[in-house]
């Protein structure tokens, strides 16, 4: 019997993780979304705000894959992280933070999803809890790309080099 392998975030694509785990937030309907958020722009370096509707779980969930690699993370961190170039029309462009209520509030709010937690030497880190969902949501994405790759191989009769785990066997591709 072969012993199952932990899955971590850093074994899974990011882009799909952070989807993944916005719609977990969106599905689960305990994230306070404040009701500000289809009127703000998202710092001062951006001309319109955001075109996507649920872009305040996007931004959550963006956060919480961002603490999971580098905690603990203030305020200002998130403000320097999302922050982008501000153009100045026919002057030099220069780097601007994002906005910091948008980062206080994606905060506040992941923190009364007992998500984040405060850190006692300043910030917020990661709680158990959310260790916990963020591991299970990767290792659902990780479980999926498996799974897919496993029939275009079984499709294709195996042909197809590079996409068969070394730990699977002929049998279980067959199966």
């Amino acid at each position: 019997m072969r012993e199952m392998q932990s899955v971590t975030l850093k074994d899974v694509d990011q882009h799909k993780f952070v989807r993944a785990f916005a719609t977990f937030l969106k599905k689960s309907g305990k994230l306070k979304v404040p009701e500000w958020v289809d009127l703000v722009k998202n710092g001062k370096h951006k001309e319109l705000a955001p075109y996507d509707q649920d872009w305040y779980y996007t931004r959550c969930a963006a956060l919480v894959r961002h603490i999971y690699f580098r905690s603990p993370v203030g305020v200002g961190a998130v403000t320097k992280i999302f922050g982008g170039r501000k153009r100045n029309g026919v002057c030099p462009s220069h780097y601007c933070r994002s906005s910091g209520s948008v980062a206080r509030k994606a905060l506040q709010s992941l923190e009364q999803l007992k998500l984040i937690e405060a850190n006692p030497d300043g910030g917020r880190k990661l709680s158990v809890q959310g260790q916990r969902d963020i591991d299970r949501i990767a290792a659902q994405i990780k479980q999926k790309k498996r799974e897919k790759m496993l029939a275009l191989a079984a499709q294709s009769g195996g042909a197809i080099t590079g996409i068969i785990p070394p730990t699977s066997t002929t049998a279980e591709i067959a199966a």
